[in-house]
């Protein structure tokens, strides 16, 4: 899976140097999403959970610090390549440079695994003797499994949300567009460093905790939004509040599904959760617009936004936790 989607998004990348029309970028930036967001992201996190038994919190940040630190240092780069070279030619190496670092990892840098019986990826009380899709079809009726998946959905909304709109939501508070651009730099660093101390506390501690602290750190980031003071500070209090709670619910996210139910059916499981995280992402931002267009400030609309991480809590308070699943020493990995 990793050499197909892999080669895939190279070869999207590559043709969105050829496009000349609306047609054309529309069908790249589609396929961005597909492979890139969607396809990618997921077979990587899911060959960490499926590779890695002990410490998987730890790896699993490692994994989303990397790629956080990724998107937020790639514009730069990509900035000065289309600024010497024009966007043709940044499309062009972008591609190259995929097919340069995944192909050759999805040959010979990926572990072989042994297909032995892996016993049902659910809690031990519902266990059934039902094959793998039999598996998969239990885990969706576990309350925490939605529970998890409202959590990634909820952070994907808002935050997206957020993120695009941040310029005229702090500009709102009396921020200028540089001082509003400028809170993504404690928001990548915040959200980095929660990411690797959550990976790590996840190896120790249950999950619960975590993801109570992520919706109340984006309940702080919505309410900073709207009654943000007016100066640098105040920013960075908004992007330190809005780094730490999109990292660390995904964090948990990666980590608790394999803990939870196994890893026989995870990538399934796993599927069904990042397509409400794309989903939720898309929807995020014209919320936010239609909303601001219908009342014409983003204050109100950001206040209403509190019911979701607030209804989530309730959600994760009340949810029983399943019990964690063994960890399996499978053949040939060394994780």
């Amino acid at each position: 899976m990793l050499l197909v989607v892999g080669a895939v998004f190279g070869a999207v990348l590559v043709g969105l140097s050829l496009v000349s029309g609306l047609v054309g970028l529309t069908a790249g930036f589609v396929g961005i999403r597909f492979a890139g967001q969607g396809a990618l992201t997921l077979v990587a996190t899911t060959l960490v959970a499926y590779h890695v038994q002990r410490r998987l919190g730890t790896a699993i940040g490692i994994v989303t610090a990397i790629g956080s630190a990724g998107i937020s240092l790639a514009p730069i780069a990509l900035e000065a390549l289309i600024a010497e070279h024009g966007f043709r030619t940044a499309w062009l190496v972008q591609g190259v440079v995929v097919w340069v670092l995944i192909v050759p990892i999805a040959l010979v840098g990926v572990p072989r695994r042994s297909r032995a019986p892996d016993p049902e990826a659910v809690p031990t009380s519902r266990r059934r003797p039902a094959g793998r899709s039999g598996a998969a079809r239990q885990v969706v009726r576990v309350p925490m499994f939605w529970v998890l998946c409202g959590g990634v959905g909820v952070l994907s909304l808002v935050g997206t949300a957020l993120t695009f709109h941040q310029v005229d939501v702090l500009g709102e508070r009396g921020l200028t567009a540089a001082e509003a651009a400028a809170t993504f730099l404690p928001q990548t660093v915040s959200g980095l460093a929660s990411t690797l101390l959550t990976g790590v506390v996840l190896d120790r501690v249950s999950a619960r905790p975590v993801m109570v602290g992520s919706m109340l750190m984006l309940v702080a980031a919505l309410v900073l939004g709207g009654y943000l003071p007016p100066g640098w500070w105040g920013g960075a209090l908004y992007g330190v509040a809005l780094g730490v709670a999109n990292n660390s619910f995904r964090t948990v996210e990666a980590a608790a599904l394999p803990r939870y139910f196994g890893t026989e059916t995870i990538g399934e499981i796993r599927g069904i959760v990042h397509m409400v995280t794309v989903a939720a992402s898309a929807v995020g931002p014209v919320l936010l617009a239609l909303g601001h267009s219908a009342v014409g400030a983003y204050r109100p609309v950001l206040l209403v936004l509190i019911a979701l991480p607030v209804g989530l809590l309730v959600g994760i308070l009340l949810v029983r936790e399943p019990e964690p699943r063994p960890a399996t020493e499978p053949a040939s990995r060394t994780a």
